[in-house]
């Protein structure tokens, strides 16, 4: 059997820091000699209807805790949401409804499991409405944990302050509450990104005050979104969702730039390719290893044949819509016309394309003078406009009008 000190460096791999330092190791070696699990915390506030692969950074690292036999307290925070979390914040968030709250809250338990054991020896899923549904009485008692100074050392309250920009007492409490959740469910070792290390610390305060023993903090680096920089968000539009279809989670993941692709591999614990592989292929292996995880090998194989269809080779995909013709008396359709409805362009930018060769059936470009062709010539055929544009044409054998 591994050693506390052995075991609690395989599970720093890839942290970013943990608190206090050796507090792992020991929590470890006393859950040893008192025969039990650790209980790990992670809260996630159902901001969005969707996990990212942002999130799946912490719920891996839980899911090594699992696989060591430890018990993950997964906290699906339904009245924090109802606060919001100030953490790298400069504005107040936007109040969401009590109804969106739940949906989003049933949504995050189903998509934790694309990554979690659900085995109810190692995992608990808990609302914190259970407990912060409380008294005024035992909400005074939390509110002097800490002072308005200790609140206002964080980064993104002091920078607002400073600004003049408007701070709510409600914000305020949300790290009170989030540290709250570390009484209500006993947590021996809560689990965040590094945006949440002010809040996990404060977490620890709270603890002590209601006499509990402190939780060891484990703070994991904050994934990059697929623009490479700022930090994965919904809100961004830089995300990848666990829950995204095969060929939007390789598409978008294509688009990472080459500069980012170190961070995903490790944080995501994607298999890096050995060798002297260059930035194209490696990041088709990123792809592929993104869709894999949550779709399959197979998936992973026809949602890289469909990019290649797409965006390399530029042939139209399976799934191309469809859009009726209907020819004059004499049975021809104007293509300008065509293009303009079908794609909703202008008709003088459908001349354009045309002109300059950017129509294509069945991939071959339409001649350049061609304004005009018959609908049997056109029914059944893939009509193309620029790379991935495409209508497949179907005749209803009516005349235009």
């Amino acid at each position: 059997m591994a050693q506390p000190t052995e075991t609690a460096a395989q599970l720093l791999r890839n942290a970013h820091q943990s608190l206090p330092d050796g507090g792992l190791a020991a929590k470890l070696a006393l859950a040893e000699r008192e025969g039990r699990q650790l209980r790990v915390k992670l809260g996630l506030d159902p901001t969005a209807p969707d996990i990212h692969l942002g999130h799946t950074v912490v719920l891996q690292k839980l899911r090594e805790f699992q696989d060591l036999g430890h018990r993950v307290v997964l906290i699906v925070g339904d009245y924090t949401a109802r606060v919001g979390d100030p953490s790298g914040r400069s504005t107040t968030r936007p109040v969401l409804s009590g109804e969106e709250i739940d949906a989003n809250a049933e949504t995050y338990r189903q998509q934790a499991f694309t990554v979690l054991r659900s085995d109810p020896e190692l995992l608990e899923v808990r609302r914190n409405g259970e407990w912060l549904d409380m008294r005024a009485e035992d909400l005074f008692r939390l509110a002097r944990v800490a002072t308005v100074a200790q609140i206002l050392e964080r980064d993104d309250f002091a920078k607002r302050f400073a600004a003049q920009q408007p701070i709510s007492v409600l914000e305020t409490m949300y790290p009170l509450l989030q540290g709250y959740d570390s009484v209500a469910i006993t947590s021996d070792v809560e689990l965040g990104g590094t945006d949440q290390t002010f809040n996990l610390l404060l977490g620890r305060d709270v603890q002590r005050a209601y006499g509990q023993a402190e939780q060891v903090i484990l703070t994991m680096p904050i994934l990059p979104g697929i623009d490479g920089t700022d930090k994965m968000s919904k809100s961004l539009g830089n995300h990848v969702g666990v829950a995204e279809p095969p060929e939007e989670q390789f598409g978008k993941t294509m688009r990472l730039p080459d500069d980012a692709m170190d961070a995903w591999f490790s944080l995501l614990s994607i298999a890096r390719p050995q060798g002297d592989v260059g930035p194209r292929d490696l990041k088709r292996a990123l792809a592929r290893g993104v869709v894999a995880r949550f779709h399959g090998d197979e998936a992973a194989a026809a949602a890289e044949r469909h990019f290649e269809r797409l965006f390399v080779t530029h042939e139209a995909p399976d799934d191309v819509e469809s859009f009726v013709i209907a020819g004059d008396d004499e049975g021809m359709v104007f293509l300008p016309g065509l293009i303009a409805e079908a794609f909703g362009r202008s008709g003088s930018e459908a001349r354009r394309l045309l002109a300059q060769g950017g129509v294509k059936l069945d991939g071959e470009a339409v001649a350049t003078d061609a304004l005009a062709l018959p609908a049997e010539q056109l029914a059944g055929r893939v009509l193309q406009v620029g790379k991935r544009n495409f209508r497949r044409l179907e005749r209803n054998g009516s005349p235009a009008a």
